[in-house]
């Protein structure tokens, strides 16, 4: 079944996080939820935010799509930044609580957004 297909069909595919994933990742995402969009009030795994993550002990690498929607606008991208770096504030914050002593935190382009 192509792309379009699917489309035609009104099927849409599942969305949220996998859940085969293993144990240890699988708690961080819970541990995720804990952090909210300060504009929306969602947490940032059902806003669709985290794209990925990387556990190895008490080292944990997470992935965020940050991507702004308003870039002409002046005020809109200061309230943007404010959004982001209160966010990743939360994520090294909630995580360090759970016992996590080496956190990075990057965008959808590799560049390292945050680190505690």
């Amino acid at each position: 079944m192509g792309l379009f297909d699917l489309l035609r069909s009104g099927k849409r595919p599942k969305s949220g996080p996998r859940k085969d994933l293993p144990p240890e990742v699988q708690r961080v995402v819970e541990i995720l939820k804990k952090v909210q969009d300060p504009e929306t009030g969602v947490n940032i795994v059902d806003e669709g935010l985290v794209y990925g993550l990387t556990v190895e002990g008490d080292r944990i690498d997470v992935f965020l799509l940050m991507a702004r929607s308003t870039p002409e606008c002046h005020a809109c991208q200061m309230l943007a930044i404010n959004v982001q770096n209160r966010i990743l504030r939360d994520i090294v914050t909630v995580l360090k609580e759970e016992g996590f002593n080496k956190i990075r935190v990057y965008n959808e382009l590799g560049l390292l957004l945050a680190e505690g």
